[in-house]
């Protein structure tokens, strides 16, 4: 295995191929490999400057916010960046009909009346090291994959376990290539996180799901919070004696804007790509089940529409789930339509004819012999687990009343033999879900999207192979009725009653809701029928995919190559610049308030515009935020390489200021989690300018202004 990272790191340094323009996820601590690329592309920084143990970097002011997003600290006294759907579940939350800041916004005007997020976290990577060797010592590629896996585990754990005992950090090991290469990471996580403040939904998310992953954008998505520490700068819970952070870096923020063609790159932590996948999962993925994931959460939405358009509490209520659900819709619906158009399935298929052909012309590269011949037979019979899987989360889970009921599953399998301080926790703890459940629970939305989901289960899948409940079930909207009628679960004064009131002796009523019943088949279904072998199929794909991974570094290596995305920090790079997504059609690079007003509609929540921020159009009142051309500039589209968990990354310019912040791409490029093409994949990002427009021209909030460090 030794010789293996010899060769992936001579593949790093030494190759002058070089991936496609736009293209790639690239390790902060290994980017001296591509500076010499970036800086021809015109960047005037250094890799040092971006990430650096030795010194201050951009790395310090780039955190994970939460456990999806990114965000960047903005001034010296902690105060932080991120979009407005990132920081929405929290806007949320302090949200009421009686202060309504999804609808209005919010801005704390002192550091008194920021709000506290309980549960919310930003995570600091202090270092990263390659310790590829220790953690794949005593394996080789001939031993059984559980003996590897056992081994590498053994190994993981033992290294983290020295190197926590000589730092406060928090210590984690990822592999990266699909498992060829290990890195471990040092982070820092504060827990003392405020909401600032963020604009009125109908900037921060205007568009709704109507203009989600689509250009042109208008939409002001971002957020402001504030990161607290103890009086040493440590990590500490809340408390009013916490004070701001105090960064080892801040970003620099630009006015100069961008131009067609200007170098720029993302700073942040991309989730999940697959690029190196066989042609045979791609097809699976883009033509099988994104479609049906696609199909059933646009029901769902509709339902949601319909009832979120008669009331403004229900449309509070519902306003993350409705923003969770649209998200992926939407996107998998785009992966579908961009694999297909850009013909994906037949260039990986073209590129595998390649790949047999390298692997033929030479003994020694056996092991690669039958690879595609058994991804195309493990992918076959990995295809019935996948759909199961599928109409269990999307349909089965997606009933808000069973998933509830699923929490209450430990307490329901208590004895009289339970500790009574382990009943206590249990009961607590489901005190504390329940509040959170019922504050945004709306029964007729659950009913009539119970009813729906279960028609479309009992269609897709076969008998012999969905749970036990839904084969007893003879008429849908019967049952749904009994379900509902019979269930505690929909009554918040049964459940809190009932918490209050429990004894081990009451278990069994548990066991006997018919929610908890529902439930109870759904997970049982899986654990015996569903997930036993998904993990057994997906063990050999993994062995599959992490050799298929080495024989494409072997046979590629003229061309540098990017590990997949998976949470850890990265850089990507590109160039400011619009596209052309179909004959005839041509996207300049940036959007400005004009096209708000040209898309304004009263009649539609999406659509509506503000009167102060019409007011600020009419007489062009844009200060010194304005483009060089006049214009208010909203958002820009450039070909760096972005995917979910960039949400809130700064794009930065050639020096390394923030020029604005990553929220999206375009519908056409979705794909480009499994293939990027750059004729057609931007990435989307809301002009820095337009950011400080609304904090300080509309929102009259020029403190935060005067924290940050702004180069005219």
């Amino acid at each position: 295995m030794k010789h293996l990272h010899c060769l992936i790191t001579f593949v790093l340094m030494f190759s002058f191929g070089i991936a496609k323009a736009g293209e790639g996820m690239w390790i902060p601590m290994l980017l001296q490999y591509n500076e010499k690329e970036m800086q021809e592309m015109g960047m005037r920084i250094t890799a040092e400057d971006i990430y650096s143990i030795n010194r201050s970097s951009l790395k310090d002011a780039i955190v994970l916010f939460g456990g999806g997003c990114t965000g960047e600290i903005v001034s010296d006294y902690g105060l932080l960046l991120t979009n407005h759907h990132c920081g929405y579940g929290y806007i949320q939350k302090h949200s009421s009909v009686e202060h309504d800041y999804l609808t209005n916004g919010f801005w704390a005007m002192n550091r008194g009346e920021e709000l506290p997020c309980p549960g919310l976290s930003v995570t600091f990577l202090r270092e990263m090291r390659d310790v590829t060797e220790k953690i794949l010592h005593g394996t080789n590629v001939d031993m059984p994959e559980d003996e590897r896996k056992a081994k590498i585990d053994e190994n993981i754990k033992k290294l983290v376990a020295d190197l926590e005992k000589q730092t406060d950090y928090k210590v984690s090991i990822k592999p990266y290539f699909l498992g060829n290469e290990y890195y471990v990471l040092f982070n820092e996580v504060y827990t003392d996180v405020r909401l600032v403040g963020c604009p009125p939904s109908n900037i921060g998310k205007f568009g709704g799901d109507t203009d989600n992953w689509v250009w042109p954008r208008h939409t002001g998505d971002f957020s402001v919070f504030r990161v607290y520490a103890d009086k040493d700068g440590r990590p500490a819970d809340y408390s009013k004696d916490n004070v701001p952070y105090k960064p080892a870096k801040h970003l620099e923020i630009s006015l100069k804007g961008v131009e067609e063609g200007d170098f720029a790159f993302v700073f942040g932590y991309p989730a999940h790509t697959n690029e190196y996948l066989p042609a045979v999962a791609v097809d699976q993925e883009a033509n099988l089940i994104d479609p049906i994931v696609v199909d059933l959460r646009g029901k769902v939405l509709d339902i949601y529409n319909k009832y979120q358009e008669q009331d403004p509490k229900v449309r509070i209520q519902y306003a993350a789930k409705h923003a969770n659900i649209g998200n992926g819709w939407k996107k998998w619906m785009g992966v579908t339509e961009g694999i297909n158009h850009f013909h994906g399935v037949e260039k990986k298929r073209a590129f595998e004819k390649d790949f047999q052909k390298w692997v033929l012309g030479a003994r020694n590269r056996y092991m690669y012999l039958d690879l595609l011949k058994d991804f195309e037979q493990s992918y076959k019979e990995l295809e019935p687990y996948e759909l199961a899987y599928s109409y269990l989360a999307e349909a089965g889970l997606r009933i808000e009343l069973v998933n509830f009921a699923g929490r209450f599953a430990r307490l329901s399998e208590v004895t009289k033999d339970t500790p009574q301080a382990d009943i206590d926790k249990m009961v607590s703890s489901l005190k504390g879900n329940a509040a959170t459940f019922f504050k945004d629970y709306y029964e007729p939305i659950d009913r009539e999207v119970a009813a729906m989901l279960l028609k479309e289960y009992l269609k897709e899948q076969p008998a012999d192979f969905r749970p036990d409940f839904l084969n007893g079930i003879k008429d849908v909207d019967a049952y749904v009725d009994q379900l509902f009628t019979k269930s505690m679960f929909t009554d918040e004064a049964k459940v809190n009653d009932f918490l209050d009131n429990f004894k081990p002796s009451k278990a069994k009523k548990l066991q006997n809701d018919p929610a908890m019943k529902a439930y109870q088949s759904l997970i049982g279904f899986y654990r015996n029928e569903v997930n036993g072998k998904m993990t057994e199929l997906n063990a050999n794909i993994d062995r599959m995919r992490r050799l298929y991974m080495k024989g494409q570094m072997d046979m590629q290596t003229d061309k540098r190559l990017f590990p997949d995305a998976n949470f850890t920090l990265r850089v990507t790079y590109g160039k400011v610049e619009g596209f052309k997504p179909q004959d005839g059609k041509t996207y300049r690079h940036f959007t400005t308030l004009e096209g708000i007003m040209q898309k304004e509609n009263p009649d539609i929540y999406d659509y509506v515009v503000e009167p102060r921020l019409k007011q600020l159009y009419n007489n062009k009142d844009y200060g010194r935020y304005a483009d060089k051309d006049g214009t208010m500039h909203v958002a820009f589209t450039a070909s760096v390489h972005t995917t979910g968990g960039n949400s809130g990354s700064p794009i930065l310019n050639a020096d390394g200021r923030l020029l604005g912040l990553n929220f999206d791409r375009c519908w056409e490029g979705t794909m480009s989690d499994l293939i990027y093409d750059p004729d057609i994949c931007r990435n989307i990002s809301v002009d820095i300018r337009y950011v400080l427009f609304i904090i300080d021209k509309f929102a009259g909030a020029g403190h935060l202004i005067d924290e940050m460090s702004i180069v005219e």
